[in-house]
């Protein structure tokens, strides 16, 4: 059983019981599924571009990434209709928990300038957004291997009603959220 799953199925449930004043443990918030995603961009027209996002994200999540294709032709984008334009992984389960432990012990300390992360980021549902303009925070990405850098998108679902218990559930599984200027 992976520790972050351990950690919050001992002391965290109970303590965001009690912090939320909920009756039930059951009622406690919790992850669904992560879902990472990577645009390929203004690189479209490249026909390896996207197999080296597929392979870095692939590296990256322990898990092959699907495919995503356009729904429909933007003449303006110079995107066409059936087009592939980026690349999707969602995890759940056991890799889910292994990935955002590595994401908070692991990768936000190698994020250059990194001052902690915005609470404007949770949408009114409790989930929570997270975008990386370089992908070389990752441990597994060797920067000497990289042609051209890309960016990816972070995207946490949960179980919570609202932001604020959106926020307590992840700042107790230890994200760092920066401290609001107010």
């Amino acid at each position: 059983m992976n520790t972050l799953y351990k950690k919050y199925k001992h002391d965290m449930v109970p303590a965001l019981q009690k912090e939320l004043g909920l009756k039930n443990p059951l009622q406690v918030p919790k992850i669904t599924k992560v879902t990472i995603n990577a645009g390929v961009g203004r690189f479209i027209k490249e026909a390896g571009f996207i197999d080296n996002v597929e392979k870095t994200l692939s590296r990256i999540t322990g898990q092959k990434p699907v495919r995503t294709r356009a729904k429909k032709a933007i003449s303006n984008f110079k995107i066409r209709q059936g087009q592939e334009i980026g690349v999707m992984v969602t995890l759940r389960g056991p890799r889910m928990y292994d990935f955002l432990e590595k994401l908070v012990n692991v990768t936000f300390p190698r994020v250059r300038d990194f001052r902690g992360l915005s609470d404007k980021s949770f949408d009114r549902q409790g989930n929570f957004a997270i975008g990386f303009r370089e992908n070389v925070a990752f441990p597994e990405v060797k920067i000497e291997e990289i042609e051209k850098m890309h960016g990816l998108e972070i995207v946490i679902n949960t179980t919570a009603q609202k932001k604020e218990t959106g926020m307590a559930l992840l700042s107790k599984l230890g994200f760092p959220f920066a401290k609001s200027q107010k």
